[in-house]
C-alpha cells in the first residue's frame, strides 16, 4: 500500500514539474495567434503576428547572423572539441587531470561573469567587439559541452580495436576513419547539437561582445522586449521552439544516443 502511494506521489511531482516547464510555452505559442496585442480575453484567432514578424527585416538580419555564427561555431567546437576528447583518451601526459576538471568551471561559471571577462580580455589584445570576438566567445563556451560529450562516448570504446585494425596493417588515419570516429559519432553529433544550441541561445555573451547595431537574434529579442513587449516576439519564440524540437526528435531518431537499438 505504502509502495503504491509512493508511485502515485512520484508520478504527480513528475507531472507538476512537466506542467512548470512546459505550460508558460504552451501559453506563449496560443497567444502568438491572439489577434489582441494585450493578450485580453476570449481569445481571437488570427495570424497577423507572423505577418509582421515575416515583414520586420530586422528579425531576420538577426536570426541570419545567429545562425550563421551557430553554424559556425558548431564546426569548430565539434572539430577542436572532438580532437581533444581523443587526445585525452588516448595519451597520458603531465596535468592531464588538471585539464579535464578545468573543463567544469566554464559551464558552472555564471556567464555574466565570462562575457565580463570576454569583453575585458578581447579589448586588452586588440581584438575588441564584433562578430570576430562573438565567434570565439561562444566557440569556448561551446567547446567543453563537446568534449564532455564525446569523451563520454570513448569512455565505453575498446581500445583493442584500435590495436587490432593496427596489426592487420591499417594506417593511423584509417584506423581513426574507420574504427574510432564511427563508434563515437553519436557523442559527435550529440556534442555538435549542444554546441549549436549554447551558442544560438546565447545571449550574455553575445550582448557584451556585439557591436551596435549588428545583434544576434537573443539580443534583439531582449532589446525589443525593453522597448515595448508585442506578440511578434511570441512568434518567433514558437518557431524557433518547434525547430528546435523538431532537430531533436530527428537527432534521437536517426542517432544511437543510448547505444545499439
Amino acid at each position: 500500500m505504502r509502495r503504491n502511494f509512493l508511485g502515485l506521489l512520484g508520478k504527480a511531482w513528475l507531472a507538476l514539474i512537466l506542467v512548470f516547464l512546459y505550460a508558460p510555452i504552451l501559453v506563449m505559442a496560443a497567444m502568438s495567434f491572439n489577434a489582441s496585442p494585450f493578450y485580453q480575453l476570449p481569445f481571437e484567432f488570427s495570424g497577423a503576428w507572423y505577418q509582421d514578424m515575416m515583414a520586420n527585416e530586422q528579425i531576420f538580419t538577426a536570426a541570419a547572423r545567429s545562425v550563421l555564427i551557430a553554424a559556425a561555431t558548431t564546426v569548430l567546437a565539434t572539430a577542436f572539441g572532438t580532437s581533444a576528447s581523443i587526445a585525452l583518451f588516448r595519451y597520458d601526459f603531465r596535468g592531464k587531470r588538471i585539464l579535464q576538471v578545468l573543463l567544469f568551471p566554464p559551464i558552472a561559471i555564471p556567464w555574466l561573469i565570462t562575457g565580463t571577462a570576454m569583453l575585458i580580455f578581447f579589448f586588452t589584445i586588440g581584438i575588441g567587439r564584433g562578430t570576430p570576438a562573438v565567434l570565439i566567445g561562444h566557440v569556448a563556451l561551446a567547446l567543453p559541452y563537446v568534449i564532455v560529450t564525446v569523451s563520454a562516448r570513448l569512455s565505453s570504446f575498446d581500445i583493442t580495436l584500435e590495436e587490432a585494425a593496427r596489426s592487420m596493417g591499417a594506417s593511423s588515419w584509417t584506423v581513426l576513419r574507420r574504427v574510432t570516429l564511427p563508434w563515437i559519432a553519436p557523442g559527435i553529433v550529440a556534442g555538435g547539437l549542444f554546441a549549436f544550441a549554447v551558442s544560438f541561445d546565447q545571449f550574455v555573451v553575445s550582448y557584451f561582445l556585439s557591436k551596435p547595431g549588428d545583434t544576434t537574434l537573443p539580443v534583439l529579442i531582449y532589446t525589443s522586449i525593453r522597448k515595448g513587449f508585442t506578440p511578434e516576439i511570441n512568434a518567433v519564440s514558437t518557431i524557433i521552439i518547434v525547430l528546435s524540437m523538431a532537430v531533436m526528435f530527428l537527432a534521437a531518431r536517426y542517432s544511437r544516443f543510448g547505444g545499439e537499438r
